[in-house]
């Protein structure tokens, strides 16, 4: 018997629950019991159908604070249902990755109707988020209660009251015995061993898990780099032959890891099922907004905003202020050179004690304002890349970060250590000290409640918010480039870069599990924009290396008369190098030759199951014709 979403049941008393929603103390009543019933509603009244209650009782409420907050859950039938409906891809029991439906449930490995492990939590809890996102308002003209937050068909709800603060917030629990778990087997032993990913993906999702896949691959590939340059640096620095073969050897190498990279997270992704999930056919992003229309692909009603609107948004606007910022972050630079000319020459001047002081003043100033100046640039570039309203949240983060990148040239490396005290170590102190006063807070209770879910939710609304992993991928970035860009002049870079990795993966760790809340899942097929983000730097630096080897003294001695021999040959030994590179990737397939033989499969039993479709509607149709038609159509 087919299961349907009306046939569910939405007021079950007593559900794991998954998610927090946190209110504003002073909500009204009204504006509560009409979140609660959108939430509660079926999905053809336009709810989300889930499971919703307080997490505290009306008597509670009465001697105890945090009477705004509330928990969401959804029934094992309703979680299957939503994985159909956002397309999660998990291994058959041949062994063969497909999209779930919940109609042939039973083929899925490890798949029982008296088994609620099937889903992990993490996916679970991804699904409850999609179902909330994408309750949009209908009839409704404002939010009740409150005249001065307006609705129109097809706004996202949980937009418009996190924007009108309504919602304070909304999160995904922490599931306490799988996160010890996870920690006994990835940062809370200091011991060299690979990371548990698989682990760390069933906990945290695809995007973190691929993160963290990253860190500890391009932490081992830069070992090479880091042992050919040690030498490098500590042998006479007259013979420049080095520079030449360390050169070349980094062109080389920046291509090959990241064609290798590629593959490996094919394999990955693959195995998690998110390299078959069909993403153009994604829901819109909760800040996407238009007229409510019919998607012509699904079918689905959404909102609908023309793409010329958001082209000439993005040339007319976004393009000319990034191109603005640039130029002035490059004249700031021009004045931080000119600062530092006039500190030296007043310094050769004087020599004075006050002067050498003085030489380390330019640069201080410098990091303050170039600090301040990426602060303000990125709450623009955030704002506008909402503002070009794209419908997709993939397309919203590519168009983010390709903003932030466009103005790296004005970046300053800080020290990463200290970013790393910043970051974990001085708010997991603070974490644990607030976590005593919560403990003693509710020991001192003498109200029949769930004490364990009572602190635990107390805590992690506490907890600051993870805001993505552009911040993580960014300073990845930064050593990328200045590896492959300059390690020639400082071959000491790639040797300091593994490093600060080494102690990146576990401050990283404990920043994930014991600092912040726990993120929502999102599935990922790749890095996505930060994969082309490093190719670029790795073109970029053939053509760096190439003239720092062009200016090498050697070099020079073998032109000493003529330097537009000597540039001619450099752009032409350049020209060459980037067509080994090109040559390189081609040659170094994105995916496994296995991963291809089976997507290759898994589209033609697509294609055969199509064709038995459309050859029974035919013969469906044949039978119901009169016999008179089908005489008449053979004669």
């Amino acid at each position: 018997m087919k299961v349907t979403l009306s046939a569910l049941d939405t007021y079950e008393s007593s559900f794991t629950p998954l998610v927090v929603i946190e209110l504003a103390q002073d909500v009204k009543e009204e504006t509560k019991e009409w979140l609660k019933n959108r939430i509660i509603a079926k999905k053809k009244d336009g709810g989300a159908q889930l499971l919703f209650r307080p997490l505290l009782n009306k008597h509670e409420t009465e001697t105890l604070e945090h009477h705004n907050l509330y928990l969401v859950g959804a029934s094992q039938i309703r979680l299957l249902l939503g994985a159909e409906a956002v397309g999660l891809v998990k291994e058959c029991n041949d062994n063969t990755m497909r999209a779930f439906t919940y109609g042939t449930r039973q083929n899925f490995k490890g798949f029982d109707d008296n088994n609620d492990d099937f889903l992990t939590m993490a996916e679970c809890q991804f699904i409850i988020k999609h179902e909330l996102e994408n309750l949009r308002a209908r009839d409704e003209k404002m939010i009740p209660g409150y005249p001065q937050a307006k609705l129109y068909p097809g706004k996202s709800l949980l937009r418009r009251l996190l924007t009108s603060g309504i919602v304070i917030q909304v999160f995904p629990l922490h599931d306490p015995e799988a996160l010890k778990k996870l920690e006994d087997t990835w940062y809370t032993r200091f011991t060299l061993k690979y990371q548990p990913i698989d682990s760390i993906r069933g906990y945290f999702g695809e995007t973190i898990a691929l993160y963290f896949g990253f860190l500890e691959y391009f932490t081992f590939a830069l070992i090479p780099m880091a042992v050919i340059g040690l030498p490098y640096y500590l042998f006479a620095w007259e013979d420049y032959d080095k520079y030449v073969i360390f050169a070349s050897f980094n062109l080389i190498w920046s291509t090959v890891i990241l064609e290798v990279w590629k593959r490996g997270c094919a394999n990955m992704t693959y195995r998690w099922g998110t390299l078959l999930m069909k993403r153009q056919f994604e829901e819109p992003r909760p800040g996407f907004h238009g007229v409510l229309g019919i998607n012509s692909v699904t079918g689905r009603e959404e909102p609908v905003y023309s793409s010329f609107k958001r082209q000439l948004r993005i040339y007319l606007v976004s393009l000319p202020f990034v191109c603005l910022c640039l130029y002035f972050s490059l004249y700031v630079m021009m004045i931080y050179f000119d600062m530092e000319v006039w500190a030296l020459s007043l310094h050769e001047d004087s020599g004075s004690e006050w002067t050498n002081i003085l030489l380390y003043v330019p640069s201080i100033i410098y990091a303050i304002i170039i600090e301040i100046m990426n602060r303000l640039y990125r709450y623009a570039a955030e704002f506008l890349t909402s503002w070009e309203n794209h419908r997709l949240e993939s397309a919203y983060q590519n168009h983010l970060v390709l903003k932030v990148l466009v103005s790296l040239a004005t970046l300053l490396i800080t020290s990463q250590l200290l970013n790393q005290i910043v970051e974990s170590l001085l708010p997991y102190w603070l974490q644990r000290k607030h976590g005593v006063q919560v403990k003693r807070r509710v020991q001192a209770l003498k109200a029949d409640i769930d004490v364990a879910l009572y602190e635990q939710v107390i805590l992690e609304k506490e907890m600051g918010t993870y805001m993505g992993t552009f911040d993580d991928y960014l300073e990845l970035f930064l050593q990328f480039g200045y590896v492959s860009l300059f390690s020639c002049v400082y071959p000491l870079a790639a040797a300091f870069a593994v490093l600060n990795n080494f102690t990146e993966v576990n401050s990283d760790a404990l920043k994930m599990c014991r600092v912040l809340k726990r993120p929502f899942s999102e599935p990922s097929a790749s890095i996505g924009v930060w994969q082309l983000a490093f190719e670029t730097m790795s073109v970029i630096s053939v053509v760096t290396n190439c003239a720092l080897i062009g200016m090498s003294p050697q070099v020079n001695a073998v032109f000493p008369e003529s330097k537009t021999d000597l540039i001619l040959i450099v752009v032409a030994v350049e020209h060459a190098l980037l067509a080994l590179k090109f040559i390189l990737a081609f040659a170094i397939p994105d995916k496994p030759r296995h991963i291809q033989m089976k997507l290759a499969r898994l589209e033609f039993e697509s294609l055969e199951a199509l064709k038995q479709q459309q050859m029974k509607l035919v013969a469906e149709n044949l039978k119901e014709e009169p016999r008179e038609d089908i005489k008449e159509k053979a004669a």
